[in-house]
């Protein structure tokens, strides 16, 4: 990560509210002073974090503006119930109270442990500490304290120069196991500094979402909290419009390398391996044949015992459904 890539318009803080049993950090936030425009991608899966349930129905009724993103590590409040999604509420409403804003101007996140009740009190506790330690240099302890079995904390950034001033765009990435295409337990933030709506942004993300956490596996488990979420300022000036192409090319390049960091701290990973389709008919084609070789328990013991037994994906690739001239 480097520093002078931080965008414009966001302060970060990190804090021990208690809810991780190591007593390690384990409460981020983000905040936009001045408001950013949101755009985000879920999880796939029908069983849905109440964090998930609560932010999608905030992005609708704040119409895509954003004021702050709280997130929670060790309790990943789902399958709670009715009392989860108060919690969530709960979460968001205080913060709001702090913020004077709205609460469908807050976005939560939490990841960890299912089935447990979200003790929203120590996350609330915790706001005014969150609130007064908030700073542009605090990025790095955010993305530390979101981690759950991740081993490392992710990071990645670029910079766009036009006309003789910058967009800049940071991320960061949660994600060890239960990893799997379509997303999974996987939390990224993304934030820049370029002026785009809502619409636009999101039409950006879902295109790099579908280059990069749309075509990792780890485990072939796909969760219940994922959720990637792209803030922008507008604090460069800069209009997306005006830039499309190159702003696509780092958000792509920065999804990517978020995507990869998580490969690479996999729980149990021990080898990283890149597939390449070659001469399929379509993307999705393509995407079909290498889910299938990825997802292969024979392929996996080959790959583990350091075996290139290339029968194996080649039988993958005959029952992946896709038609193919053997």
């Amino acid at each position: 990560m480097t520093e002078s890539h931080i965008p414009a318009g966001f302060l970060f803080s990190a804090a021990t509210a208690g809810i991780k049993p190591s007593g390690k950090p384990d409460l981020a936030l983000a905040l936009a002073p001045e408001g950013a425009t949101a755009a985000a991608m879920f999880t796939r899966n029908q069983v849905v974090a109440a964090p998930v349930t609560i932010g999608r129905e905030n992005l609708r009724r704040g119409q895509g503006k954003i004021r702050a993103l709280i997130v929670n590590a060790g309790n990943a409040n789902c399958a709670t119930g009715a009392p989860g999604l108060s919690a969530a509420k709960t979460v968001c409403s205080e913060l709001a109270k702090y913020l004077e804003t709205s609460p469908a101007q807050v976005f939560p996140s939490s990841t960890g442990i299912i089935g447990v009740p979200l003790p929203f009190e120590k996350i609330t506790a915790a706001i005014p500490r969150l609130l007064a330690e908030a700073g542009t240099d605090k990025l790095m302890a955010f993305a530390t304290a979101i981690m759950t079995t991740d081993t490392k904390s992710k990071a990645a950034s670029a910079q766009i120069s036009y006309k003789g001033s910058h967009v800049r765009l940071a991320g960061v990435a949660k994600g060890a196991g239960m990893i799997h295409p379509n997303m999974a337990t996987m939390l990224v933030y993304l934030f820049t500094d370029v002026k785009a709506n809502p619409k636009e942004l999101q039409s950006c993300l879902k295109r790099a979402v579908d280059q990069s956490f749309n075509n990792i596996s780890i485990d072939g488990d796909t969760s219940t909290n994922d959720t990637v979420l792209l803030l922008a300022s507008g604090k460069s000036h800069i209009a997306l419009k005006a830039i499309s192409k190159q702003f696509e090319g780092v958000l792509k390049d920065v999804c990517q390398s978020l995507a990869a960091q998580i490969i690479a701290d996999g729980e149990g990973v021990e080898h990283i391996v890149r597939l390449k389709i070659e001469q399929a008919r379509t993307t999705e084609e393509a995407r079909q044949i290498a889910r299938a070789i990825a997802n292969s328990p024979l392929v996996k013991t080959s790959w583990a015992g350091a075996d290139p037994n290339w029968g194996r994906l080649l039988a993958a690739i005959g029952y992946s459904g896709v038609k193919i001239n053997p």
